[in-house]
């Protein structure tokens, strides 16, 4: 019988739990889904009740296979959701998610004003739709009564912490990815809350990601099959997380995650600022932030692309085998076909939701392989556009830890490789923020000396750049950048002619 602790991450689509032992090794995964609702165009929304029921099931489901309880509980979490609480905890209505877009034209109106620049650097948040911040000035422009009835807005994880143990706290990390709290000086920040129109009681207070209970009431301690003195870890975000699930905590290595979006995260000692590019800078902990920038277009453009053009309605994996085949047929930069991969307009570093994808160059010699490798190079390019707004000269990234769905093809690793110019280390795993919950855990209550420790004897795989194929696809890659900035005006008026 081993020791264990839990690493749980509350994502999006599911909540998912790791056991993870003293050095590090994964040995159990417990996973359960739930929906995401759309009731009108742009919403994007969520029943939390349904989501604390997955958090249950996954420990309940771990206890019930191991025969045995975690020495403690670490939790991760998605970002930027808003739930409308009353003072009991109870939703008074779904959660909003990062992916909502409702509030789309208030970020705009933050943005081209003089006070946001300051919001963004005060607060480390892109000012846009996805942030708690825009979401709760929509929801004071737009339903006043919910508004007013609120007793605090929370995220996701603070409501399952306030079942946990009946209170009210967040963690620093997640309160950084709000546009509501200063993450120089670790408080709500007053002129965001100004903005918002809220007071700072309208909020959890605010604790380091540390922050520990080890007092489950007898009722959840009952309901989950834990003893009510298991360690509970607040934990942080699911993004900080992925950068320790993927061994990425200095500055020389970056953290990609290709999977139906992508983004790309280093770990710094200072915040990166890009207002232009919008760069993320949320904490990972007390002295170590995660910069860095999510695209809209990955995994999905491909399936987009089998679905549409290749008649594919059920993508199996040999269709993936074959696409990849095929793409690997065609040198580097597709004889000059370049794909914009804006399918699903993007965040960063545009942050333009009118952008829309193009294919640029089309001549008689380009047949399907171009076209497929191309739809690869431009979400490749994608990424290293984010990738230059985090490199710094004076200690560059050397290396990408790359994890996420796709790592399997070895042609799409080795472009992104030619691509950035960097080695590639292939993190063979899709449970990198729960990994990371638990690394930290394990780190946090002194189980595991250092993060190094966990990292050690790990299985990765390497690929080098081809430096030829780099300077070519730096001269492809000089054509792409100027293409958005050249099309910007007409996608914007395509977009507001199909959506008038």
């Amino acid at each position: 019988m081993q020791s264990y602790i839990l690493g749980v991450d509350i994502g999006t689509g599911s909540t998912k739990s790791i056991a993870v032992n003293f050095e590090g090794e994964v040995f159990s995964v417990a996973q359960f889904h739930y929906p995401v609702n759309h009731p009108q165009h742009g919403y994007s929304e969520q029943d939390p009740q349904l989501i604390w029921e997955a958090f249950i099931s996954c420990i309940q489901t771990q206890i019930q296979k191991l025969q045995y309880a975690p020495n403690a509980v670490c939790l991760s979490s998605a970002m930027h959701s808003v739930i409308c609480i009353d003072a009991n905890g109870n939703a008074l209505a779904n959660m909003i998610t990062w992916a909502d877009g409702r509030s789309a034209d208030i970020a705009n109106r933050i943005k081209e004003a003089a006070i946001g620049e300051e919001i963004y650097r005060n607060t480390g948040t892109p000012i846009h739709a996805m942030s708690p911040l825009c979401k709760i000035i929509w929801l004071r422009e737009n339903n006043q009564d919910l508004f007013d009835k609120t007793h605090k807005f929370i995220s996701i994880k603070e409501f399952i912490w306030y079942k946990l143990f009946n209170e009210f706290k967040v963690d620093f990390s997640i309160a950084s990815a709000t546009g509501l709290f200063n993450i120089l000086t670790n408080v709500w920040d007053k002129q965001a809350l100004q903005l918002a129109g809220i007071s700072e009681e309208k909020l959890s207070a605010s604790v380091s990601p540390d922050y520990t209970r080890n007092d489950l009431n007898p009722a959840v301690s009952n309901l989950l099959h834990l003893p009510a003195n298991v360690a509970f870890v607040v934990g942080a975000s699911d993004g900080c997380l992925a950068n320790l699930g993927s061994f990425a905590i200095n500055e020389t290595e970056a953290a990609v995650t290709i999977g139906t979006s992508g983004a790309v995260r280093v770990a710094v000692k200072k915040p990166i600022y890009n207002y232009k590019a919008m760069t993320f800078n949320y904490k990972l902990d007390e002295s170590t932030f995660i910069s860095g920038g999510p695209i809209n277009n990955g995994g999905n453009v491909l399936q987009w692309f089998l679905k549409s053009f290749l008649d594919k309605q059920t993508i199996s994996a040999e269709d993936y085998t074959e696409f990849f085949n095929a793409v690997s047929g065609v040198k580097g930069g597709a004889d000059g076909l370049i794909f914009l991969p804006y399918i699903f307009g993007e965040r960063a570093p545009h942050w333009d939701s009118k952008s829309c994808g193009t294919f640029f160059g089309i001549k008689d010699y380009h047949s399907k392989p171009h076209f497929l490798r191309a739809v690869i190079e431009g979400v490749c390019y994608a990424l290293n556009d984010v990738l230059q707004k985090l490199d710094n000269n004076e200690q560059p990234i050397a290396q990408l830890n790359v994890s996420g769905g796709f790592v399997m093809s070895k042609t799409w690793m080795q472009i992104l490789a030619d691509v950035t110019g960097k080695r590639i280390s292939i993190i063979h795993t899709n449970d990198a923020s729960a990994i990371g919950a638990a690394y930290f855990g394990l780190k946090i209550l002194g189980l595991a000396k250092d993060y190094n420790q966990l990292f050690a004897g790990k299985d990765m795989e390497f690929i080098e750049p081809c430096l030829t194929d780099h300077v070519t696809y730096k001269n492809y890659f000089a054509i792409y950048k100027g293409l958005y900035q050249s099309l910007k005006e007409p996608m914007h008026q395509l977009h507001n002619l199909n959506h008038q």
